[in-house]
This record gives structure tokens, C-alpha cells and sequence, in this order.
């Protein structure tokens, strides 16, 4: 099965080789027809802390890194 990839923001650099990216969805609601944003944040891996808060990055899965981390940054 494909490894799945995500667009967002970066919201956090504080951590070491670790980003939170903020990524956001839009659905249109199934009853009332109205278009929903919704926004959810991964915890990436980033060996090279190359990436700084506002950057637009990808990730993708991955095996778990740490406790939180199951995602990585793709060299974009």
C-alpha cells in the first residue's frame, strides 16, 4: 500500500530534527451543502532542521520515530 502525502505549514521548530505542520482540508459538509475547513498537526521528522516556521512543506508516512513522530519531511 502507497505511503500517504500530506501538503501544510510548518507552525514549529523548537524541537530538535523535529517539525509540527499544520495541514488543512476542505470538505463540503454532506447536509447543509456548505464548505468546511478543517486543520489537524503532525509531528515530522527533520534530520537536518533545514525547514523554519511558514515554510509550505510535504510529508509523508513513515515508521514510528519517536513516541509522537510517524511522519517525515520530504526533501522538497
Amino acid at each position: 500500500m502507497p505511503k500517504r502525502i500530506l501538503q501544510g505549514t510548518v507552525t514549529s521548530d523548537a524541537n530538535d530534527q523535529t517539525v509540527t505542520v499544520l495541514v488543512e482540508r476542505r470538505f463540503t459538509h454532506p447536509v447543509l451543502k456548505k464548505t468546511i475547513r478543517k486543520s489537524k498537526k503532525y509531528r515530522a521528522h527533520d534530520a537536518n532542521n533545514t525547514f523554519k516556521v511558514g515554510d509550505t512543506v510535504h510529508i509523508q508516512e513513515c515508521a514510528p520515530k519517536s513516541k509522537t513522530k510517524r511522519w517525515e519531511v520530504l526533501e522538497a
